[in-house]
C-alpha cells in the first residue's frame, strides 16, 4: 500500500482556508497512491468554546462532501480530521473517506482536557477494509493509552492510523508511543501531526511518522510542513508474527460487544 502523509498547518475556526489546502493536497498526490492522511481537526482546526458551534458539520457536510468528490476523481481514500455535529452535540472525529463514500469514522474517546466540556467523546472503536487492508483509527492523545491500539488490534487491524495534534512540549511522548503501540501489536502505524502555531500560543511538534510492525521507524518528518510517501510492504506483518503472536498470547481480553457488519467494518463498544 503506498500512503502519503500530508504534515500541515492549520487555521483554527477557518474551514476554508483549511478546506482549500486539504483538496489542494488531494489533488497532488500521485496517481498510484492508495491513501492520503492528515492531521487531527485538519477541516476546521481546534474547537474553542467561541467557534464549535459554528464551525462542525455532519458526516455528510459539505467539507466532507468536498473531500469525497475529490477522492473520487483520484481514485484515493482520505483519512481527514474535523468537528462533527452529531445527535445534538460536537465530536472530534476523523473519517476515512472512499471514492464511494464515507466508509469509516472514528469519534476521538480520550479527550486533551481543553477539549473537555467543548466535545463529546466517542463509545467505540471500529476497523474497516481498504483495499484489501484492515484499517483502524485513532486520534492524539488516544495513542498515549495503550488500550485503544489494542482494541483495534483486537478488532484485526493491520494498519493503524492516527490524526495528531500534538503540541510541545509532548512531541517526544508521541514519538515513544507510536512506535510502542505499532511493535506491542504487531502491525503498522502510522501518525501525522500539525504543525505551526495555533491558538493559545500552542506550537504544533509534527513529527509525523511511519512505523513497522517490529517498532522500527520507516520515516519520521520534522517540524515544517511536509508530505511524504511511504510504502508498506505486508508481508511484514506475517514476519512480524512468525515467531509468537501478542494478541494469541495474552491472557487479558478487553470488555465491550463486538458487531460485524456486512460491509466489513467491526466495532467494539466501550463498557
Amino acid at each position: 500500500m503506498k500512503v502519503e502523509l500530508v504534515q500541515l498547518a492549520g487555521r483554527d475556526g477557518d474551514t476554508a482556508y483549511n478546506l482549500e489546502r486539504t483538496l489542494r493536497a488531494i489533488a497532488a498526490c500521485a496517481p498510484d497512491t492508495d491513501l492520503v492522511v492528515f492531521p487531527e481537526t485538519q477541516l476546521m482546526g481546534f474547537p474553542t468554546a467561541d467557534n464549535v458551534a459554528a464551525v462542525a458539520e455532519p458526516l455528510d457536510g459539505p467539507s466532507v462532501q468536498a473531500v469525497q468528490r475529490a477522492a473520487r476523481e483520484k481514485d484515493v481514500a482520505v483519512l481527514v480530521g474535523l468537528l462533527e455535529r452529531a445527535d445534538g452535540t460536537v465530536y472530534n472525529t476523523s473519517a476515512l473517506v472512499t471514492p464511494d463514500g464515507v466508509s469509516l469514522h472514528y469519534r476521538k474517546t480520550h479527550l486533551w482536557p481543553s477539549e473537555r466540556g467543548l466535545v463529546t467523546p466517542g463509545d467505540r472503536y471500529a476497523t474497516a477494509l481498504w483495499k484489501g487492508v484492515r484499517i483502524g483509527i485513532l486520534i492524539c492523545y488516544d495513542i498515549e493509552l495503550p488500550e485503544t491500539a489494542r482494541a483495534l488490534a483486537q478488532l484485526g487491524a493491520e494498519l493503524i492510523l492516527v490524526t495528531n495534534g500534538n503540541m510541545d512540549p509532548y512531541g517526544p511522548v508521541h514519538r515513544t508511543a507510536i512506535m510502542a503501540r505499532a511493535q506491542e501489536n504487531q502491525a503498522f502505524a502510522l501518525m501525522v501531526n500539525r504543525v505551526g502555531e495555533g491558538d493559545d500560543e500552542l506550537v504544533f511538534a509534527g513529527g509525523s511518522a511511519a512505523v513497522d510492525p517490529f517498532g522500527r521507524m520507516i520515516f519520521e518528518a520534522g517540524r515544517e510542513p511536509c508530505r511524504q510517501v511511504v510504502e508498506l510492504d505486508f508481508r511484514l506483518l506475517q514476519e512480524a508474527r512468525s515467531e509468537y503472536q501478542y494478541l494469541a498470547d495474552r491472557r487479558l481480553i478487553l470488555p465491550g460487544e463486538h458487531i460485524e457488519h456486512a460491509d466489513g467494518r467491526r466495532e467494539l463498544l466501550i463498557p
